[in-house]
């Protein structure tokens, strides 16, 4: 299990999530390695735009691997904001390729992405509250943001999946295309992004993305210890034991 990155061409950078045994999850390891390699294609000069997607077929990214460390500490959370890009603004361009399953950090990774395509088997959803587990990686903070008030709360409550049409039809994505095409139809608008003037389509997404993340970063406090208070409760017990049990959780 990795984080893969490949050149397509001079100035576009493919950026792989894989562990597809486990519907490329990701684990602490991963995170911190995917925190790096924000940092470094954003001194990448050479870089003008990035693509983002799952190995395999079957996932993009089912969030956190819950199965390993759960611990929390100050470094683990700065570790999953720099990953998730949460609080920062990061100036290169990325297209988002959702190849299936989008849940959780997944969906929380995705919201960092600017344009993004699917295939029309993929899921999207945010199950943390169904196991007792408050969404740190920023979809609490952002997703109504993106997609307006009554779409996020619908996902961040109810912990129900959505399908690939009504992602579309609320602005999750921009576009569904069959799989044979995913990946042509990612790398080409990324050519397109990467054929303009790097220093203004930098300057547009530092922009923006700057505007979002200090949004966000103004709340982290509250946002911490609403969390905290989560995980330090009986019910994140419960859900994550309900979870590796693979059984229904039961809250008291």
């Amino acid at each position: 299990m990795s984080i893969t990155l490949t050149s397509n061409g001079p100035h576009i950078v493919l950026v792989t999530i894989d562990n597809p045994s486990k519907a490329n999850a990701m684990s602490r390891d991963m995170l911190a390695d995917l925190a790096e390699v924000w940092e470094n294609l954003e001194r990448d000069t050479t870089c003008r735009a990035v693509v983002l997607t799952g190995a395999g077929d079957r996932a993009f990214s089912a969030g956190a691997d819950v199965s390993g460390d759960l611990s929390a500490s100050e470094e683990t959370a700065a570790t999953i904001n720099r990953a998730l890009l949460k609080t920062r603004a990061f100036s290169k361009p990325i297209v988002a390729a959702v190849n299936g399953v989008c849940l959780g950090g997944g969906i929380e990774l995705l919201l960092a992405a600017d344009i993004r395509y699917a295939v029309p088997h993929s899921t999207f959803g945010l199950p943390e509250v169904k196991w007792g587990i408050y969404p740190f990686g920023g979809a609490a903070a952002k997703l109504a943001t993106q997609i307006g008030y009554v779409h996020a709360m619908n996902l961040l409550l109810t912990a129900e999946n959505i399908d690939a049409n009504e992602a579309l039809r609320v602005g999750l994505v921009n576009e569904l295309l069959p799989a044979e095409d995913l990946m042509d139809r990612a790398l080409a608008t990324a050519g397109l992004i990467a054929a303009n003037s790097p220093m203004a389509v930098q300057a547009v997404k530092q922009f923006v993305s700057s505007g979002l993340a200090e949004q966000v970063h103004r709340r982290e406090a509250r946002e911490q210890e609403l969390g905290d208070a989560v995980r330090a409760s009986a019910d994140f017990r419960e859900g994550i034991a309900a979870f590796r049990e693979r059984r229904e959780p039961d809250y008291t």
